[in-house]
């Protein structure tokens, strides 16, 4: 189980100036809902912005900790 506080750090710390909403959907922490809002996708498509944030996850995935992601990503207005 990880928190969203984590899961928002984790993401920050590889996108700085990334906005992070993260909301647990199942109560157990480990199948979340992300979205990500950062001037580093710009110019990215949607897989590589993805990858980006699956990157900043990679611990949490391979402990299992995370199970499922349900992620969006965007740009800033």
């Amino acid at each position: 189980m990880v928190t969203p506080a984590a899961v928002e750090a984790a993401i920050c710390a590889a996108l700085p100036d990334a906005h992070v909403a993260v909301e647990d959907l199942t109560g157990s922490g480990d199948h979340l809902q992300v979205s990500v809002t950062s001037a580093a996708f710009a110019g990215l498509p949607r897989v590589r912005q993805h990858q980006l944030v699956y990157a900043a996850l990679r611990n949490e995935f391979a402990s299992a900790a995370i199970h499922a992601l349900a992620l969006t990503t965007a740009l800033p207005a």
